[in-house]
């Protein structure tokens, strides 16, 4: 069943929305609208524009026939949420009737992390006598270092970077901005990146003299490196190195907070690096080390 004219407009806005002013990544504004585009195609000629509550319920319970896991109707729950917050922010709507809308309790699954002798497994598997190889390279050494999301990663301009003081600034979910700081040798693989692998990158094309608006990271045709390139990166080394797990971008982001935490570091300095509104997101890395120390602890005890 084809959308009428309105709703069709409206997820057309809504996207914009999610993208520009909330700063959704690509991913989650893609996930967003896939699951507001089956709500109004269930619709149909009704429009979401006169849905009330119940309706919503309605499809909560058609839903249901799907089987879908606790996560994915807490994400559609949450598609829907906001959506019609956006509709009653532009008066499309006189009340919102996904307010008082209940999504089921996510599970709450420990992040996966990887140790620092795979982290550097990982890192040293990188072929950097190419220039691509090296800014592969310089990304990785980057999200180790830093903890930042590989959407703030692609997202990077050069007027973001400060390396003089190791610090770069990043913005991230709902465009908060953070500054992060960076080891001695991410700087080191960034800035030989930017001094000799970037002008390298694109060798077919002509790339535009850099401004402060330039990506710092760029593909072989010079425009800005999108996300999935960084883990079509990961996924090949992985499996050049046969680490038995799978590894994802953000893998690094949980193994940065994670070792910080074993280290001693601050939960609210933590916080702060990872850009968390919440402690309680944070907190969740408490538990993760306190895991691995169990785990640690039963396999070398001799009475464990």
């Amino acid at each position: 069943m084809a959308l009428n004219s309105i709703s069709k407009k409206d997820l057309e806005d809504f996207k914009g929305y999610i993208l520009v002013e909330k700063n959704f990544s690509e991913h989650t504004a893609k996930a967003y609208c896939s699951d507001i585009l089956s709500y109004l195609i269930w619709l149909g000629d009704e429009g979401c524009e006169n849905a009330d509550f119940s309706k919503i319920r309605e499809y909560l319970h058609f839903m249901q026939k799907f089987d879908y896991k606790k996560t994915t109707i807490a994400r559609k729950i949450a598609s829907i949420r906001t959506f019609y917050k956006y509709l009653a922010r532009e008066k499309k709507i006189e009340n919102n009737p996904a307010l008082n809308i209940i999504s089921p309790k996510r599970p709450k699954a420990l992040p996966k992390f990887l140790s620092m002798e795979e982290v550097e497994e990982i890192l040293n598997n990188i072929n950097i006598s190419t220039p691509a190889g090296y800014r592969n390279r310089a990304i990785l050494e980057l999200l180790w270092a830093s903890g930042m999301r590989i959407s703030e990663l692609s997202n990077l301009n050069f007027e973001n970077l400060n390396l003089e003081n190791n610090e770069i600034t990043v913005f991230g979910k709902g465009a908060k901005e953070r500054i992060i700081l960076i080891t001695d040798r991410a700087k080191t693989y960034l800035q030989k990146y930017i001094d000799f692998a970037r002008p390298l990158i694109a060798k077919d094309y002509t790339l535009p003299p850099v401004t402060d608006q330039s990506p710092v990271f760029i593909n072989k045709t010079g425009y800005r490196l999108q996300t999935r390139m960084v883990r079509n990166v990961i996924n090949d080394i992985v499996e050049k190195i046969e680490l038995p797990k799978k590894v994802t971008p953000h893998m690094f982001r949980h193994s940065f907070a994670t070792h910080l935490i074993e280290n001693g570091a601050d939960l609210r300095v933590v916080q702060e690096l990872l850009g968390h509104a919440s402690i309680s997101n944070t907190q969740i890395y408490t538990h993760v080390s306190m895991q691995h120390m169990k785990d640690v602890y039963e396999q070398t005890h001799p009475r464990a």
